[in-house]
């Protein structure tokens, strides 16, 4: 099974937060193909301490990075525009949504509705 991890995974992760070391523990036991995004990277480097952003590095690089493709920005324009930009519904997590899309992939996150409205495959983690 394909995932892309959002944002929320990496900084949980760092944080011990919210159950997800033991989902990644769990994710990367299977053998699950385990994606991260060009957005996802820029959002969870964006801050935090400096034992923390050394934590998402390590991270980061056990997974395997994607950029966002034509096609999958396309998509979440168009999906952003149909399906309404307000709410929880950034242009981020539009963009991490048409990533998920052209790799047919779940994204997995703490977030689980900002996704779901978005019409993507959605593995909800913590609280």
């Amino acid at each position: 099974m394909a995932y892309l991890l959002d944002t929320t995974v990496l900084i949980d992760h760092a944080h011990g937060l919210a159950g997800a070391p033991v989902l990644l523990e769990e994710l990367f036991a299977r053998g699950d193909d385990l994606f991260v995004c060009d957005v996802v990277v820029s959002e969870a480097l964006s801050k935090g301490s400096d034992d923390e952003i050394a934590v998402i590095g390590t991270l980061i690089r056990a997974l395997d990075y994607v950029s966002t493709h034509p096609e999958a920005a396309r998509w979440a324009g168009d999906a952003r525009r149909t399906r309404g930009s307000t709410g929880g519904r950034s242009l981020a997590d539009a963009i991490i949504a048409g990533v998920a899309t052209d790799l047919g992939a779940t994204v997995v996150t703490r977030n689980p509705a900002d996704f779901e409205r978005l019409g993507v495959p959605v593995l909800g983690y913590g609280s």
